[in-house]
């Protein structure tokens, strides 16, 4: 089930893999207790991906850093989306 598109990758600077969104219905959003982000977890398995940060003033189309485990993801090449 895929996760997350290469065309939504971006460099945060941070060292994890991070994404602006994900695939529409892959992944399950648990607010933390903290208030400063949210949990993301694989919506077929329940498994802890990462957190979202939001409103960190990256400029991309979502202002959403979703800071994934990069053991939660495999990497499988296809086509890309955009034409």
């Amino acid at each position: 089930m895929p996760v997350y598109t290469s065309e939504t990758k971006f460099d945060s600077g941070c060292g994890w893999p991070a994404f602006y969104d994900a695939v529409p219905n892959a992944i399950k959003s648990i607010p933390d207790p903290d208030g400063r982000r949210i949990e993301i977890v694989c919506a077929n398995c329940n498994g802890h991906m990462g957190h979202v940060f939001k409103n960190e003033g990256f400029p991309t189309p979502t202002d959403e850093r979703h800071c994934v485990n990069s053991a939660s993801l495999i990497f499988h090449a296809g086509e890309s989306s955009k034409s």
